[in-house]
């Protein structure tokens, strides 16, 4: 679909949008041809497929490689009793289709790595890291950046979560701005070891799936340069600045990273030579 021809049940299904100044039906449109992957549909990915898919992104790439199983269902809310044992991609795909017909879905069931990310990520206007490791979220962070592709980051742990989005812009930092390198193995504690309050994914997704939004209409002001921290005990967010570091290996001024095949991604995510295992983005 071209300019803005909206027929009379999308202006119905959008009406809410469509009546925002900010929004409008040249909005809508813009969100109806725009392209977001979304990189895991487990506790992240559920609420940002579900929000985008109501918002009315009109193409969605949901990878993963995982099947539901029941321990899931606590948190990832797209999926339900019937889908244990299917693959998430395939029960994300048929969530989506049941709430909004107007979604073109995109499955990769696959394992996100290094010899695939490029050509995953190619093409779309944004990604959602909903992924739950280091690796990949230094592999996605390297490809992103390398390729001027905007993309939000988020992670959750027990209690609390934190999101930022980056840019993709020359002032923008990038997640090695701010760790370098990954913690050694075991410090911490992933959600399968420590545990996760089941609403806590879905604020958390939602505000990546609003900067998603924001981004696709050119409104507000992204979380490019800034980290937002929730405590859900206390209730509570704080803001800190992400700063661009002159000496990052991947955005600075004499980046050592050229390629994501510039970097093993396994423990420290250290720069190498070496050819890499896969990581998954689950």
């Amino acid at each position: 679909m071209s300019g803005l021809d909206l027929d009379p049940t999308q202006l119905d299904r959008y009406s809410r949008h469509i009546i925002m100044d900010d929004v409008g039906p040249e909005g809508q449109r813009d969100l109806l041809d725009a392209e977001i992957l979304v990189l895991g549909a487990g506790g992240l990915g559920a609420p940002i497929i579900q929000y985008l898919a109501a918002a009315g992104i009109g193409t969605i790439g949901i990878a993963d490689d995982d099947e539901v199983e029941l321990s899931n269902l606590q948190r990832q809310v797209i999926h339900g009793n019937d889908d244990v044992g299917r693959k998430k991609v395939d029960s994300a795909a048929e969530f989506v289709a049941s709430l909004n017909p107007d979604i073109d879905v995109r499955t990769h069931d696959l394992r996100v790595s290094p010899d695939n990310v490029e050509d995953l990520i190619d093409g779309y206007d944004f990604v959602v890291d909903g992924t739950d490791n280091f690796q990949t979220r230094y592999l996605v962070n390297d490809a992103c950046t390398l390729a001027g592709i905007p993309f939000s980051h988020g992670s959750i742990f027990q209690f609390e979560g934190q999101v930022t989005t980056f840019a993709g812009t020359d002032d923008s930092p990038c997640y090695r701005c701010m760790f370098p390198e990954a913690p050694p193995a075991g410090m911490v504690p992933n959600c399968a070891t420590a545990g996760v309050l089941g609403v806590l994914p879905g604020t958390v997704g939602c505000i990546q799936a609003t900067e998603a939004v924001k981004a696709t209409l050119g409104k507000g002001q992204l979380l490019d340069g800034r980290m937002v921290f929730y405590d859900a005990l206390e209730m509570e967010f704080d803001t800190v600045e992400i700063t661009k570091k002159d000496e990052c290996p991947v955005c600075g001024d004499d980046p050592a990273i050229d390629s994501v095949h510039d970097v093993e991604y396994t423990e420290s995510c250290a720069i190498t030579r070496e050819s890499d295992p896969e990581i998954s983005a689950n």
